[in-house]
């Protein structure tokens, strides 16, 4: 099963220059729940960016076409084809960027989104999602971060089986 998961401006902003735009530290905790024990699919900036690596206790995949790429603690493949038929049945998330979330969104089961009400100027941005496809099934009470001044709130997603 694939699921996304994601923190997201209010007007899809994901990041700028390869890094995030803000620090919650309510979404890292919530990120570690959501994904330890899990295996986490991600592009090469993706782990580029990641400021400790591996992510300790969960299966690291790395998707990359620079051949002979080296991702100490993580697989690497060279297409998105060849990861997923590795994973088998595993519970995936895909942690970004950009592209392996447009790639995914359209054969994914839930999104997992860490919703910011406020807009950022960056230049990676999440799709759309499209609201005849996807329903909202869990929704968090409204959070505030202090030193980020920003309303947020937990979403998941689901699929709508038609």
């Amino acid at each position: 099963m694939i699921n996304l998961i994601v923190a997201k401006a209010s007007n899809d902003i994901i990041g700028k220059d390869n890094s995030l735009l803000w620090h919650l530290s309510e979404d890292l905790k919530y990120f570690k729940r959501i994904t330890l024990g899990k295996t986490v699919l991600m592009g090469r900036k993706t782990w580029e960016s990641l400021p400790f690596k591996p992510l300790k206790n969960r299966r690291n995949i790395v998707i990359t076409s620079q051949k002979d790429y080296v991702a100490q603690g993580a697989e690497v493949f060279p297409d998105l084809e060849q990861a997923l038929s590795a994973l088998e049945e595993q519970e995936v998330f895909c942690i970004g960027g950009a592209s392996l979330y447009a790639q995914l969104l359209p054969h994914c089961h839930s999104l997992y989104i860490t919703q910011l009400f406020k807009p950022y100027q960056g230049d990676v941005s999440f799709p759309e999602i499209d609201s005849t496809t996807w329903h909202q099934t869990r929704l968090s009470p409204l959070l505030y971060d202090q030193k980020e001044a920003v309303s947020y709130r937990f979403e998941v997603w689901e699929r709508q089986i038609k």
